[in-house]
């Protein structure tokens, strides 16, 4: 509850005006039957008068409340917008200081769900937090002591009635909300496999797999639908139950009444304030309990949306490091890196040092620690053991602006944002010129196909980047990285979708255009990296060689095996 009080502190004033209006509201509604109680008490004694009085009152009193009403739902809805509005910010906000350990560790379609659904169950939590909840406290208390002046003797029959529908509810609602927890897991995971489904519809369609991802997609779906049938059958038997024990209080109320009506003929009066009030009480406490069990689905939004919030960022940056102008120097001592959750290290025991301005190759069968050992050098993970440093400095005590002006990460799987392909090579450099973007666009070979659009860097990137192939998004995706001329560029197998010319191109541009940038290039190809001036061979984990490669032929068995094996396959 803490998310929301924070929130509600900076709109308090709007608070207070809806509580005022709910008071009004609430205090209407039960001065009505008080009333009509008096209405009928003229009718009796044949009062025209005053019964034109109290039903002017009564009209009066109706309007008040239908005019608290609306402005209750008015401020209510400003409320619960705005407190969705910042949660739903600060969220977002949390998430992008998330390191890539976080992510993995609540998956890309599991917060999305936390932004999008959860944050809109506590936005209707706000809303009847505002209206329901606060009204029907006031309405069952008002009415419980309003009846028992009513009809004193009676007493018995409010408090019956009362115990009756506690208990029957108290199960059926402890039901409901362990389904509605349940609920929010099945949307997690029906929004995961809907996201998985249509981000890899070419792969679902090249192996016929439609039939299955059906399958798995309507068993969720039937599960889902099972719970939310669950929770309607749960409804209709707790609304005829409590209708049942409603109309029993009603019916007893009348008997009781009308065997006594000569001794007490001043109940006949009152008896229809009494079943009013009845009434009130018995709406308080069904509708009270619907929406506490609705809004039970608003607190497990906030609690998971509250593990978001509380989640520590598993990479955190000195606050007083200074910015400094790092230089392109890297250097591994002794490195040693383990993911999460897994229990055989990636990398073992990994030392090098490079200078600034050399191009660096780093090759080695799948899963031997390429990729690994370059997320290191941006710090997108801590290593488990050792030290990692950038211009000669502890990358964990680095100034973080610094590490990022300093190194540029270049993915193999290119990922543009929609809109101009200015926005997104500016996301390199926040105010690149055009002269820049039209110098990376020349280093990366982009220009080839960027000069054909009539709106050039304007030309709009579609969702996804649907609108372009594979080799321009690499393209694009390298004139990105460099746009800022950074001191450390990555290339992790980001040329894999270009053709060789475009290749031998865009690594010739590198040469000339970055000469003063430390190049790390990252190949599963050898002849990708065959000018490099070293290059790193890793096996499971380990740097087994070292060196250039007419050396690495001579001295290193895995790399002479690769490339052996590559070079026989260049010319099969």
């Amino acid at each position: 509850m803490y998310i929301l009080k924070e929130h509600a502190k900076l709109y308090w004033r709007d608070i207070l005006f809806s509580i005022i209006a709910v008071v009004i509201m609430a205090g209407s509604s039960l001065w009505q039957p008080r009333l009509l109680q008096s209405v009928m008490q003229a009718i009796i004694a044949d009062d025209q008068d005053k019964v034109v009085t109290y039903g002017i009152q009564l009209i009066i009193l109706a309007i008040i409340g239908l005019i608290a009403g609306v402005i209750n739902t008015i401020f209510a809805a400003k409320v619960s917008q705005s407190i969705a509005a910042d949660v739903r910010q600060k969220e977002y906000q949390q998430i992008q200081s998330f390191s890539f350990a976080n992510i993995e560790k609540f998956s890309t379609g599991n917060l999305v769900v936390r932004m999008t659904n959860d944050v809109n169950q506590v936005q209707q939590l706000v809303m009847m937090i505002l209206q329901s909840l606060t009204r029907i406290p006031i309405l069952f208390v008002g009415a419980f002591i309003l009846a028992l002046i009513t009809l004193p003797r009676l007493w018995w029959i409010v408090v019956l009635m009362v115990v009756l529908i506690v208990l029957s509810s108290q199960f059926i609602f402890k039901q409901m909300g362990k389904l509605f927890f349940k609920i929010q897991q099945l949307i997690d995971h029906t929004n995961t496999l809907a996201k998985e489904n249509l981000q890899g519809v070419r792969v679902v369609k090249s192996f016929n797999q439609e039939e299955n991802e059906t399958k798995h997609f309507t068993e969720n779906s039937d599960e889902l639908t099972q719970v939310n049938t669950i929770i309607g059958y749960l409804f209709s038997l707790m609304i005829p139950m409590f209708m049942l024990i409603s109309y029993l209080a009603i019916g007893a109320t009348v008997l009781f009444v009308g065997r006594d009506v000569v001794k007490h003929p001043n109940d006949l009066a009152a008896v229809t304030s009494f079943i009013s009030y009845l009434m009130q009480i018995f709406f308080a406490i069904m509708i009270g309990g619907m929406m506490s069990t609705f809004a039970s689905r608003g607190f497990v939004s906030l609690a998971r949306i509250k593990e978001v919030l509380d989640t520590k960022p598993a990479l955190t940056y000195r606050a007083d490091a200074p910015e400094t102008d790092l230089s392109g120097d890297v250097s591994f001592k002794n490195v040693s890196f383990t993911y999460p959750g897994d229990d055989e290290p990636a990398l073992k025991n990994v030392s090098f040092e490079v200078k600034s301005g050399e191009m660096i190759g780093i090759v080695g069968a799948t899963g031997s620690g390429k990729t690994t050992l370059a997320q290191l050098i941006p710090r997108l993970y801590d290593p488990t053991i050792g030290e990692v440093a950038v211009g000669g400095t502890d990358l964990k005590n680095v100034n973080e602006k610094s590490l990022r002006a300093a190194v540029s990460f270049v993915l193999q799987r290119a990922i543009l944002f929609s809109g101009k392909i200015a926005d997104n090579l500016r996301q390199g450099k926040k105010n690149a010129s055009s002269e820049d973007m039209k110098r990376a666009a020349e280093i990366s070979q982009a220009a080839e196909f960027i000069n054909r659009y009539e709106d050039g860097f304007d030309h709009l990137v579609e969702e996804r980047s649907s609108n372009l192939s594979g080799g321009q998004k690499q393209r694009l995706s390298i004139a990105r990285g460099v746009v800022g001329t950074p001191k450390i560029l990555i290339l992790d197998d980001a040329t894999s979708a270009l053709d060789a010319r475009s290749e031998k191109l865009v690594q010739q541009a590198l040469d000339k255009e970055l000469s003063g940038t430390t190049v790390f290039i990252i190949a599963e190809k050898i002849s990708s990296v065959l000018h490099a001036d070293r290059i790193l061979v890793l096996d499971e984990g380990e740097l087994v060689s070292m060196g250039n490669h007419a050396t690495l032929l001579k001295n290193s068995p895995i790399y002479r095996e690769i490339y052996q094996t590559q070079k026989a396959k260049g010319d099969d």
